[in-house]
């Protein structure tokens, strides 16, 4: 069974999304289920239906997270240090081409949000950073194109 590494805030966002879907979602549909199944012939209820299909969902999604949960390699990133990219690892990074900054976290896949600025480990770009150290250029192959970037910083946070 592999591992799956996450950071202490992964771990802990992970098991709030099971609580919520356990003890406020998952009774939840089954009050539309109950409602729904009163309305009379199931065979042609799109509402049954729909409550259905998100039943399925949540369960589905339990089971994942449960699993994670269950092969969690949690890391605590506050413990780590060093300068040398590694898991967990805040980097700053200048595009060389436009100058732009762009600050990453190097996290697990099931954490993973560009939007927040976390990326997978398994990600292109983080696998040009693994092992790199301040002042390093790294040179990442992306669907659009080859990008240059130098890496500035290194935290751990």
């Amino acid at each position: 069974m592999e591992k799956v590494p996450m950071t202490s805030m992964g771990y802990a966002a992970l098991t709030n999304e099971l609580k919520q879907r356990q003890s406020v979602d998952r009774p939840r549909i089954i009050e539309h289920i109950a409602e729904a199944r009163s309305h009379g012939d199931l065979s042609e209820n799109a509402e049954y239906h729909a409550a259905k299909e998100e039943q399925s969902h949540n369960e589905g999604r339990i089971a994942e997270i449960e699993d994670k949960l269950a092969r969690a390699d949690v890391i605590d990133v506050t413990k780590l240090s060093g300068d040398t990219i590694k898991f967990g690892a805040t980097v700053t990074l200048i595009d060389e081409d436009t100058e732009k900054k762009q600050v990453w976290q190097l996290v697990g896949e099931v954490e993973a949000d560009a939007k927040k600025g976390k990326i997978s480990i398994t990600s292109p770009l983080a696998r040009a950073l693994i092992g790199k150290k301040k002042g390093a250029s790294v040179e990442v192959v992306t669907p659009g194109g080859a990008k240059a970037y130098e890496i500035t910083k290194v935290e751990w946070r």
